[in-house]
């Protein structure tokens, strides 16, 4: 019972990003790029091929942000940016998003990625990227939010 306890008391202690966490580090910045237009549609379907999912999250806690609103843009398989492959994506109650969309291609000197730019009350807007593992149908991707000062 003692090592039971031990070994919960040190998962609790370095546990990582748990619901109520108070370490939760941030998502790192990334370009914004030069392909960016706002308004994307509302939708999560781009293509098939690769899903990227994850949960928005506050870096105070590693509570869950509901309803935050993500734009996503890409290059298509023809390494082109265009309005198809765009989108606006909004959290739900649990903070999770999914997108289904093609795999990014690798055109000029970039790596495959996907831009990726966060909104929500409270909390200064992220601007990143997602850069998927090579052979990878899907990842989790969650997205960590700074708040805004007051």
């Amino acid at each position: 019972m003692k090592s039971l306890l031990a070994v919960l008391l040190f998962v609790a202690l370095v546990g990582g990003h748990a619901e109520g966490s108070t370490h939760c580090p941030p998502t790192k910045p990334d370009a914004l790029g030069p392909f960016y237009k706002p308004d994307a549609p509302t939708r999560s379907v781009l293509g098939r091929g690769y899903v990227l999912k994850g949960t928005v999250r506050s870096s105070v806690d590693c509570g869950v942000i509901p309803e935050a609103r993500i734009e996503v843009w890409q290059a298509g398989p023809d390494g082109e940016y265009a309005d198809a492959y765009r989108a606006t994506l909004v959290a739900d109650t649990s903070g999770q998003y999914q997108l289904q969309t093609d795999r990014p291609p690798r055109y000029s000197f970039r790596p495959p990625h996907i831009h990726i730019r966060v909104e929500a009350p409270g909390y200064k807007t992220l601007i990143t990227q997602h850069y998927p593992k090579k052979e990878a149908s899907e990842a989790t991707f969650d997205l960590v939010l700074v708040p805004a000062p007051p």
